[in-house]
């Protein structure tokens, strides 16, 4: 229990100085000071500072997908022998991601910024990450995405499951900027009133594409050589 008790206490406190000063600034000593404990324990439990990083994603990535795969595998069986709405899928798939961002019990704001910056990464560490911990859940939801708007392709389906998932990480975080924006008319501190306007927003956009024809190859040719001698 003890040793249990002491990893949890450097994963929050790596959570934490990761969040703050990303993985580049992050040092080893600054975990251990934040964590109360000695910096080779830290070795001793997780070796290496990639190998912390990555524990701290994995921790929260499985909470997450956890909620995620109950959710969405929940929806299924109510709906069956029918598909579940559109709608349904999309809340199944951002409620944990919202709720987490707002806990500060598990996480919160320290990893809301955290996969903010993972997801948007393009070094090898993020894109690997993302890779092994969201990209399985993603398939799942892009499935069932189409499943629920038949009419969407497989390509308008993935990228409308990434435009969602940008439109829902800023959602994590509680930074004020819709009070002061609206001047005090909204906030983002509720996690159902956040849902209630992020969830038709992302469906509306969802049948957009389906209802929008894709260019066709030749199509996106012609506008690419367009572009190259402008």
């Amino acid at each position: 229990m003890a040793a249990e008790g002491t990893r949890a206490a450097i994963l929050d406190a790596a959570e934490t100085v990761f969040a703050e000063a990303g993985f580049a600034g992050a040092s080893m000593r600054a975990i251990a000071q934040r964590a109360g404990v000695n910096q080779p324990l830290i070795h001793y439990h997780f070796e290496s500072k990639d190998r912390l990083y990555a524990e701290v994603i994995n921790r929260r990535a499985g909470d997450i997908n956890g909620r995620r795969t109950a959710a969405l595998d929940a929806l299924i069986a109510e709906a069956a022998p029918k598909n579940p709405p559109l709608e349904a899928v999309i809340i199944a798939l951002l409620r944990p991601t919202i709720e987490l961002g707002h806990d500060p019990e598990r996480g919160g704001q320290h990893y809301a910024n955290l996969v903010v910056a993972l997801g948007n990464g393009t070094d090898e560490r993020s894109i690997r990450l993302t890779a092994e911990h969201y990209n399985p859940i993603a398939r799942r939801y892009i499935e069932a995405i189409r499943t629920a708007l038949p009419r969407l392709s497989h390509a308008d389906a993935v990228r409308g499951y990434l435009y969602a998932i940008s439109i829902a990480l800023p959602q994590m975080a509680r930074t004020g900027r819709a009070a002061s924006l609206s001047d005090g008319g909204t906030d983002d501190s509720d996690v159902e009133t956040i849902l209630s306007r992020t969830v038709p927003f992302i469906c509306a956009g969802l049948r957009a594409l389906a209802d929008t024809p894709a260019p066709s190859q030749k199509e996106q040719t012609i506008q690419r050589e367009k572009e190259e001698t402008r």
